[in-house]
């Protein structure tokens, strides 16, 4: 039993749990080793075609999605998936157990440039007083994962999971194929001097946060009394990996340039997993208003603001929007 079985039985998964956390691993691998063959592998690039989101596919992202619903739908035990780049759920086995919600490849536009990008993915438990190919399967709060996770394809290939216990960090031996635990439980200071936000939004900010941030940047100079360092990798899973590692905030507010879409980021595979894990290491995870683990979902693609890290920074945070 490789050490991601034996991670997961440990912190209480079912064996079936944890077999449908190793088919996302091996799809996974695959993705990892069309990311490293880059241009000789001819994964880089556009499509001509947009997703759900409004947004242009690029090739990887096409071929990574592929590659996690074939390996999930030969899965008996899955019941549907959603994923960023499909427009509906996929179903699978009606009589299955689980639930997989994933973005294939988070950070797009960092793959021309040989930047960082992951896979995220979490799993719930299918409803059985819901039809199994509706929709409303998806709309359960964060509280309810049975398991989140990302994988981050870097310099080294690193898998960050959690069952609802430790957040856990392991690494990929590329000479066996195994993901080998390498951090048993990551654990977030309280208090940070780093940030990650895109500052080029901050004119479509509500006051209250562009004032929080305004005081980061004014460092020891302002209100704060201490200087803060700024981060933006453009990929959510980068910057969110950082903070596991070494503590931060990472923000994306809520802005005014689209008022019928005032947030960018997906509720369903995206903030409630990285939420999952970042309250697994000890930090927080919140909106401009609740815990992202409490919000009742109400559509498969529904977007909110994430704000996330260090404890007493985000409280910080949510203190300025009161």
């Amino acid at each position: 039993m490789h050490d991601v079985s034996k991670a997961l039985r440990a912190d209480g998964a079912t064996p079936e749990l944890v077999a449908l956390v190793d088919i996302i691993l091996g799809a996974a691998t695959q993705i990892a080793q069309c990311v490293r063959q880059g241009a000789l592998a001819g994964v880089l690039g556009s499509t001509d075609d947009e997703n759900i989101q409004g947004e242009t596919q690029k090739k990887l992202d096409v071929i990574a999605n592929q590659l996690l619903k074939n390996a999930l739908l030969q899965c008996t035990d899955v019941c549907a998936l959603a994923s960023e780049e499909e427009d509906t759920p996929v179903v699978g086995n009606p009589e299955g157990k689980y639930l997989v919600a994933f973005d294939p490849l988070d950070g797009s536009s960092n793959i021309d440039i040989n930047g960082q990008v992951g896979t995220i993915f979490t799993i719930f438990p299918a409803l059985r007083d819901i039809a199994f190919d509706s929709e409303q399967q998806f709309h359960q709060p964060g509280t309810q994962q049975l398991c989140a996770g990302y994988v981050l394809y870097g310099g080294s290939t690193l898998l960050v999971v959690s069952v609802g216990g430790a957040t856990r960090c392991f690494t990929l031996d590329a000479a066996s194929g195994n993901f080998v635990l390498t951090q048993a439980s990551l654990d977030i200071p309280a208090d940070t001097q780093e940030f990650a936000i895109n500052l080029s939004n901050q004119r479509f900010w509500r006051p209250a946060f562009k004032q929080y941030v305004d005081d980061l940047i004014a460092g020891d100079t302002g209100p704060r009394k201490k200087n803060y360092n700024m981060r933006w990798n453009a990929a959510m899973v980068g910057d969110v990996h950082r903070v596991l590692m070494r503590g931060g905030i990472f923000s994306y507010p809520s802005d005014s340039r689209n008022p019928r879409q005032p947030a960018k980021l997906r509720l369903l595979y995206e903030a409630n997993p990285m939420a999952f894990l970042i309250e697994g290491a000890g930090g927080k995870a919140w909106t401009e208003a609740q815990r992202i683990l409490t919000l009742q979902p109400t559509a498969l693609h529904q977007r909110v603001a994430v704000i996330l890290g260090s404890a007493n920074e985000v409280d910080t945070c949510l203190a300025y929007l009161k």
